[in-house]
């Protein structure tokens, strides 16, 4: 089965082995414009599961039936075309959703399976190679559903497979597996095709790279039709594969948010913390905003975890040694639960309303575009403001940050945001928060934030 040259760089990148033998990457994700060979590379995945890595179960998924019929028709188009593979099969069904092939008897018994999510749901994913097609639009829900499965397996491997979601798809999963490999979570492997943010997406040049089957399985002529036939932003996320992150949709383009970045920025004044919590209350992030040396602003991400039961003691900590300004939470998000909390701490916290939000919001901006804030270029953040999109408040007269809009975790800048109001708000606006002991912390210098 020949594979093309970027297929066996995709091989090559997801299926290195630890030292134990196990894979070295349990989450795969692979995102690249259609027809570029992405069905070939989940038939090879699949076959060398059962003939090269002894694995009892391969699971083919697809959200539609139709389109994983059509990756089935293309296994067993490769089973019927090598007469000695196709000697080697002992069980075979085509029924409609009961489709199978059978390698070995009894102990050694090998499968190949195909799902359809929409038929099935969940059930029965459990393998020890699950690949999943389409999988911009494989739903929170299922993915909570589906990973699971897999933890009783000795050395899973879950591949995901598809193309930059639109505005109407469910992400959940495909985006979650994206940002934990931009962060460098442990065993997750991103493989993006991709035209850049400051691409020209007329010039030929762009559509081969992003296209990596370019004048292979794509042409020249197919690429040039769909740019005739789609505006903008339909050719950019379907023909170049661009995340929306990547196109009109982002609030602070990225040559702007990356001219403020400065590693070695330090806030010395004015300091706040800002504490954001996902929808979801899995996630929370702390930020730290002040101003620098040289009378601009500063805004860094202190720390970001899973669950939020480690942010109360956090904060006391960073309140209890240093000279905190405020601590500021926005009243209407889910990190409003640990107002009562910290007050139990004898941490007195500012809560925001919509129209401090956008104050924030717009504030933020205005730094980032005049070039007044500085950000220390940490990942989480530009991820959190790539993605991050606006949702009008106050009847359209001011806007805030857009978490259901947004394709990933954007609590590092909402926190941040609100860091940074809270140090350059007036003093009458926030509450100085105070040492467990009820000690006031300091005369002014810094300032706590809370989302």
């Amino acid at each position: 089965m020949p594979l093309d040259e970027w297929q066996e760089q995709a091989f090559e990148a997801a299926m290195g082995e630890r030292a134990d033998g196990r894979w070295a990457s349990k989450f795969v994700g692979i995102s690249a414009p259609r027809q570029n060979g992405k069905s070939q590379l989940i038939v090879a995945r699949a076959l060398a599961g059962v003939l090269l890595f002894g694995e009892k179960m391969v699971i083919i998924s697809a959200h539609e039936t139709d389109t994983a019929r059509e990756i089935w028709k293309r296994l067993i188009d490769v089973i019927e075309d090598n007469p000695t593979l196709e000697a080697r099969v002992t069980g075979r069904m085509d029924a409609i959703n009961r489709e199978f092939l059978s390698f070995g008897k009894g102990s050694e018994r090998q499968t190949i399976k195909l799902k359809a999510r929409r038929v099935s749901g969940a059930r029965g994913f459990s393998a020890d190679c699950l690949l999943l097609d389409e999988a911009q639009i494989l739903s929170k829900g299922a993915w909570g559903s589906i990973v699971p499965t897999m933890s009783a397996m000795p050395n899973p491997q879950l591949w995901l497979f598809g193309t930059p979601p639109t505005e109407t798809d469910d992400p959940f999963a495909f985006s979650r597996v994206r940002q934990s490999a931009i962060e460098k979570r442990a065993r997750h492997c991103w493989l993006e095709w991709s035209a850049g943010e400051n691409d020209d997406i007329d010039d030929p040049e762009t559509w081969a790279k992003a296209n990596p089957a370019f004048g292979v399985r794509i042409s020249h002529e197919a690429c040039a039709d769909d740019r005739a036939a789609m505006d903008d932003d339909q050719f950019a996320r379907e023909r170049l594969g661009m995340w929306a992150g990547a196109t009109s949709g982002r609030v602070i383009d990225a040559v702007t948010w990356k001219d403020r970045a400065d590693q070695f920025s330090i806030a010395v004044d004015d300091l706040a913390l800002g504490i954001d919590v996902n929808p979801e209350g899995t996630r929370a992030s702390v930020s730290l905003a002040g101003q620098r040396g040289n009378g601009d602003w500063h805004i860094e991400l202190d720390e970001q975890r899973d669950s939020v039961g480690w942010v109360v003691p956090w904060v006391v900590k960073r309140c209890e040694s240093n000279d905190i300004r405020a601590v500021v939470i926005d009243g209407a998000s889910t990190a409003a639960e640990l107002v009562p909390v910290l007050q139990e701490q004898k941490v007195a916290v500012t809560v925001t309303g919509a129209s401090d939000m956008g104050q924030a919001c717009a504030s933020f901006y205005r730094g980032a575009t005049e070039g007044w804030l500085v950000h220390t270029d940490q990942p989480q953040m530009n991820v959190a403001l790539g993605d991050a999109r606006k949702r009008e408040i106050r009847n359209g007269d001011a806007w805030a940050w857009s978490k259901k809009n947004s394709t990933s975790d954007i609590t590092p800048l909402v926190s941040a945001t609100l860091a940074l109001w809270g140090a350059r708000a007036p003093k009458d606006k926030v509450k100085r928060p105070r040492r467990r002991s009820g000690r006031v912390v300091g005369e002014g210098r810094r300032a706590v934030v809370l989302t």
